[in-house]
């Protein structure tokens, strides 16, 4: 009998896969990349048409030796790599490798491990798309020109470890830009006013919101405006202007992409983004289920598309007819306009059965799986279900020139809701009272509730959050996402409290290093058209040497003015007057993974350190003794008082020597003003020329 052999990417795989072939068929895993770029050099040169030098990554030789042993005893070779760029590209490198010139080798690939997909791509088998190859190959050359060329000038210029990448450090900018946004952030006062009504033969008042005066939209900037307001409807009669019933439809949602499911998943489940897709992963390849063995329970999980196979599609059709009713299934499958960057080489992610009900696997399943799973399953049944549909009331109010406004809403038909609601879907807002209301209703006065609000700074950007702007930008892809956040967070160029990513001192360093010297390899827009390059290299429309070769003069033409103009800028330890209580020398200045620390200029022989407190040249308003900049433990910037802990002075705004004309209180830095720390004062003056 003839003897095949199937090499995928993931040990988790061989169990699976094994399960659904015959017993001529033998399994086995690369355990990903057998090859790759040598670690000690860049890899290519011009000099030599930027042909790509690879070697064997180190401790994958016992690997490759198993799988040429199987390869001597096939008859035929499947390589079953993952569905994407990557898992192209290291099918090519198996192919060298072990090399199978001149054997009968097919490439294969499914975008689920059930049995099903695993034979159609047996009888699908083609030949490694040279293209998507090219692509993967040309992405990791421009990441390793980036970080092999601009790396060691961080390392020269800051400290050892730190990195620049393609992708990581634009997005490191936007994270950046948005923290400049926040500091330079002033908040603006204003007034809301609800007024609460009893209406005629009811018990329960109804609030209405103060809409506009005369027709024209009322901004309410102070105390004294708001008065003025109350003043005028003192005495005045409310009555009900208008009655106005409609319907809205809240569209079903589209299956999970891999930017999707990051999003919800860190919002429903506070899952970070490395957790999502190490959970997503483990359920692609095999869990094992009691009485069923091990089943890839969902597609694979790295996917821009939101397409699904007319079998899935049909499959779930059938199963919310039968579990739901016909009433809930969906008229046409949900679209979504095609953005020019998205690869459509596979489906949405969805449960590989509809009918593996999440209750019904959850013994075999550990909570966070269960969780995911759940999520998944829930949101790709929904998505093949009919439109909310709500019946909306709106009540207009009118007292003299003033008009107010009652809206609510309530579910009229479920739809694709009796399955599955988004994390942040609001509440809906349900007064039955509304119901008894007509023109003729008469409303008795109850209470006026006037509030002072102050306008909010944009919001730091969290995991989730820097997935989608990434996604909107096209900046990466769905391979990219997670490890690009992993990296910024592992350097310690950004850190995360409570789900809010910040910059570090570290972070602020090298972002003004790379927009200084290296402004288009931090320009979202530049590295989004390097993206859409990459998309025509894989789609055989742009030659790869052509993009690698347009790519890199202008690279190390920056890399060579930017070692010129930072030698310029050499950060030396500095000394300060601090002595080293252990060996007399005066402590310097030096970088670490959480910002600047006093060490012994006598190291090793003394490695004794300390916090470095910087002054400002402010005294603190609370003590009057220096404010010093401090870290967090998780190096996030505040400004505090160097008596803590007798002092509890601390701000994230850096203060100014200046106080508030208006209350007495200290200001801080603004942007281009200065503001006063306290918001209720709301008091700003610009900054002088020599200030900023």
């Amino acid at each position: 009998m003839a003897k095949y052999l199937v090499i995928v990417e993931s040990p988790a795989k061989v169990k699976t896969i094994k399960k659904f072939l015959g017993k001529n068929y033998e399994v086995v895993a690369s355990n990903g990349h057998v090859r790759d770029l040598p670690k000690s050099r860049l890899g290519f040169s011009p000099e030599e048409d930027y042909e790509p030098k690879y070697i064997t990554i180190r401790g994958k030789g016992e690997v490759l030796a198993k799988l040429r042993k199987e390869v001597k005893k096939a008859d035929k070779i499947y390589l079953a790599t993952d569905p994407d760029r990557e898992g192209e590209a290291i099918s090519w490198h198996l192919t060298q490798a072990l090399k199978l010139e001149g054997k009968d080798v097919s490439r294969i690939s499914f975008n689920e491990i059930t049995q099903s997909a695993v034979k159609a791509s047996l009888k699908n088998a083609r030949e490694i798309d040279m293209d998507l190859v090219d692509a993967q190959q040309t992405r990791r050359m421009l990441d390793r020109m980036v970080g092999y060329r601009i790396s060691p000038l961080l390392w020269a210029k800051v400290k050892r470890g730190l990195s620049a990448g393609r992708v990581q450090s634009v997005a490191l900018r936007i994270v950046c830009d948005r923290e400049e946004e926040i500091e330079a952030f002033i908040p603006e006062e204003y007034w809301t006013l609800d007024v609460s009504l009893l209406p005629d033969g009811e018990k329960k008042p109804i609030v209405a919101k103060l809409m506009d005066k005369n027709g024209e939209k009322l901004d309410i900037t102070s105390k004294e405006q708001m008065d003025q307001v109350l003043a005028e409807m003192k005495g005045k009669n409310f009555q009900v202007l208008d009655i106005k019933k409609g319907e809205r439809t809240k569209k079903a949602p589209l299956p999970f992409t891999t930017s999707t499911l990051q999003q919800e998943a860190s919002k429903a489940l506070n899952f970070p983004i490395s957790k999502t897709m190490r959970i997503a992963q483990q359920l692609y390849e095999g869990v094992d289920i009691k009485g069923q063995g091990t089943i890839g329970l969902i597609t694979y999980l790295r996917t821009d598309s939101v397409r699904i196979s007319e079998e899935a599609d049909e499959a779930a059709r059938t199963f919310v007819k039968d579990t739901y009713g016909e009433a809930y299934l969906s008229a046409g499958e949900g679209s979504k306009k095609a953005a020019g960057k998205i690869q459509d080489a596979h489906e949405a992610i969805r449960p590989s059965d509809i009918n593996r009900v999440p209750a019904d696997i959850k013994d075999s399943l550990s909570r966070d799986q269960y969780r995911l799973y759940q999520l998944i399953w829930k949101r790709f049944a929904a998505s093949r279900m009919a439109n909310a549909v709500y019946e909306t009331t709106t009540v207009n109010i009118g007292a003299g020139d003033y008009r107010f406004r009652v809206a609510t809403s309530k579910v009229s038909f479920e739809g694709f809701m009796l399955a599955y609601t988004e994390a942040d879907d609001e509440k809906e807002e349900k007064q039955t009272t509304l119901k008894s209301i007509d023109e003729s209703t008469k409303l008795a006065f109850v209470e006026f509730d006037p509030k002072q609000h102050f306008t909010q700074p944009p919001a730091h950007y969290t995991e989730a959050s820097l997935v989608k702007t990434l996604e909107e930008l096209g900046i990466g892809r769905p391979s990219t996402y997670s490890p690009t956040i992993t990296t910024i967070l592992a350097r310690r160029y950004i850190t995360k409290e409570n789900k809010n990513l910040y910059v570090t001192e570290i972070g602020s360093v090298v972002n003004a290093i790379m927009k200084e010297s290296f402004p288009t390899i931090v320009d979202e827009h530049f590295t989004a058209n390097m993206e859409s390059l990459l998309d025509s290299v894989a789609e055989g429309k742009v030659p790869w040497k052509s993009v690698v070769a347009n790519f890199y003069p202008d690279l190390e033409e920056a890399v060579q003015r930017a070692e010129k103009e930072l030698e310029k800028v050499t950060i030396e330890d500095e000394v300060t007057e601090e002595i080293c209580e252990e060996c007399g020398h005066n402590m310097v200045i030096k970088y670490g993974p959480y910002g600047k620390f006093l060490a012994c200029p006598g190291f090793p022989e003394c490695r004794n350190t300390k916090p470095y407190y910087e002054k400002i040249g402010v005294a603190c308003p609370k003590c009057g003794k220096d404010v010093v900049i401090k870290m967090t433990k998780k190096g996030r910037r505040y400004y505090g008082c160097i008596g803590y802990p007798e002092c509890d002075f601390m701000s994230w705004g850096r203060p100014v020597e200046k106080k508030c004309p208006r209350c007495g209180g200290y200001m801080v830095e603004k942007g281009a003003k200065l503001a006063c720390a306290d918001e209720h004062c709301g008091y700003t003056e610009e900054r002088e020329k020599n200030e900023k």
